[in-house]
C-alpha cells in the first residue's frame, strides 16, 4: 500500500492561485526522505543535460554560498569538479533554484531541476520572475509586484515555505511535459483511478543567501495515488473539497478537467 505525502496542500480548502508562505523553523528547512538522491538525478543529468540544469555567467559565486549553506544544515556533499549548485543538489531530494538580481530584476541564475512540474532548465534559465510566472493566469496582474517585494525584503533569519498540489496519470518525479501522459488517460479503466491516478504536491521553500544577496527556491515533490487517502478519511473528505470547489482558473492552469470523470468517480464510490 502506498503511504501518503507528509503534505497535505489540498486540505487549506478549495484550491485558487495564492501567494500562500508562510515562516518556518530552521531545522525543518530540508526534509531528506530519500536515500541517495545522486542515484535518481545523476542519469538524468547524464541523459538530459540541457533539461535539468542550466547556470548563467557570473552564478558561481551564489552557487558556492548554497553549497555551504546546505552543508551547514547537515547534508555531506561530495562536490568533485561539478558545479557548486549542482553539487549541492545531487545530496539533497529537492531541485534547487537560484534567484539573483540582475539588471534590476530577479532572475534565475543557475538550476538544478530533476523533478520539474511541466517545465525544463534550457526553458527557465536567465528569465525573470514575471516570465517564469507568465502562464499563471494573473500573475503579473495580481501577485508579480508583490512576490518582488518579498524577494526584496526577505531577511536571512527567515526560511518561508508554501505547498501547492496538481493531478497526473504518473508518478514520475521527472514530468518536463506532461503532455505525452495526458494523451494516455482514456486508456485509463474508473475502476482503476484510484491506482493509476496521482495526487501531486509540492513543497517549496524561500531562503536569503546573506552574503551574496540571492534567494534561494527549494522545490520538493511528493506524490502518492488517490487510492492513499482511504487511509485517512478526513485527508480524503479535505481533497474531495478543494477538487469540487477549485477555482476555474485554476482548474484550467492545472488541466483539471481532463480527470473529472476519473477523479469524481473515485470520490462518489467512496460516498464523497
Amino acid at each position: 500500500m502506498s503511504s501518503l505525502a507528509p503534505h497535505a496542500p489540498y486540505a487549506d480548502g478549495p484550491a485558487d492561485f495564492a501567494i500562500g508562505l508562510k515562516p518556518i523553523a530552521p531545522q525543518a528547512w530540508l526534509e531528506g526522505g530519500e536515500a541517495d538522491p545522486a542515484a535518481r538525478k545523476d542519469p538524468l543529468l547524464a541523459a538530459e543535460p540541457d533539461l535539468v540544469w542550466g547556470e548563467i555567467e557570473g552564478s558561481r559565486p551564489g552557487q558556492a554560498e548554497v553549497l555551504a549553506m546546505v552543508r551547514a544544515a547537515g547534508v555531506r556533499v561530495e562536490e568533485g569538479d561539478r558545479p557548486p549548485l549542482l553539487a549541492a543538489a545531487r545530496a539533497v531530494p529537492d531541485d534547487l533554484c537560484l534567484m539573483e538580481r540582475r539588471d534590476g530584476v530577479w532572475r534565475l541564475a543557475a538550476l538544478s531541476l530533476c523533478a520539474g512540474s511541466f517545465f525544463t532548465a534550457r526553458e527557465a534559465i536567465g528569465h525573470s520572475l514575471g516570465e517564469l510566472h507568465a502562464p499563471v493566469p494573473g500573475f503579473s496582474a495580481r501577485f508579480l509586484r508583490r512576490v518582488e517585494r518579498i524577494f526584496d525584503g526577505l531577511r536571512p533569519d527567515l526560511i518561508l515555505e508554501r505547498r501547492n498540489w496538481s493531478v497526473l496519470n504518473t508518478d514520475a518525479l521527472h514530468t518536463p511535459d506532461p503532455a505525452p501522459y495526458r494523451a494516455r488517460i482514456g486508456e485509463i479503466d474508473p475502476a482503476d483511478a484510484g491506482q493509476r491516478v496521482f495526487l501531486r504536491m509540492e513543497r517549496q521553500t524561500l531562503r536569503r543567501l546573506p552574503q551574496t544577496g540571492g534567494v534561494l527556491f527549494t522545490i520538493r515533490v511528493w506524490r502518492h495515488p488517490l487510492a492513499a487517502l482511504d487511509q485517512d478519511p478526513a485527508r480524503l473528505k479535505a481533497f474531495a473539497v478543494a477538487w469540487r470547489g477549485a477555482s476555474d482558473d485554476f482548474r484550467a492552469y492545472k488541466k483539471l478537467h481532463l480527470f473529472d470523470a476519473l477523479v469524481d468517480g473515485f470520490l462518489r464510490a467512496r460516498g464523497e
